[in-house]
């Protein structure tokens, strides 16, 4: 199981439909505030053991806050951090959600990977393609 913890850092989204904070959610509101498609995050449902929201009568989903938290956590290694679904699983099944994705999973070493660092990456990019059709 997940530990909800190390998921408090994570920031809840904006929401403008003046509940509480810890107020449980839709899927509507929780896709609306994280800019993600509903069958999106039923996918990350089946993908992701640990989210579970609650579902009432008719199968009607609500998202408690930590759920949410999950969520924004999932979106941003996925679609920030380019994690694949798989290593975002692992990421959270082993508690690293709030470290950085530039951080080494053996923790060994910490690496930046600011706009320079993604600049060199590319231009590396470029000569290996040149070197492979030169070949």
């Amino acid at each position: 199981m997940t530990d909800f913890g190390a998921l408090r850092d994570e920031p809840l989204p904006p929401f403008s439909d003046g509940k509480a904070l810890d107020a449980m959610r839709t899927i509507g509101e929780v896709a609306g505030a994280l800019g993600i498609r509903q069958h999106v995050l039923r996918y990350w449902e089946e993908q992701f053991p640990m989210l579970k929201p609650v579902k009432r009568s008719g199968g009607r989903r609500y998202y408690r806050p930590e759920d949410v938290r999950l969520i924004a956590a999932i979106d941003r290694l996925v679609h920030r951090e380019g994690y694949t679904l798989r290593g975002a699983r692992q990421a959270l099944s082993r508690g690293k959600v709030g470290e950085s994705s530039a951080t080494l999973a053996s923790g060994q070493q910490d690496i930046s990977f600011s706009t320079d660092a993604r600049e060199r990456l590319v231009a590396i990019r470029r000569r290996l393609e040149a070197a492979l059709k030169a070949a």
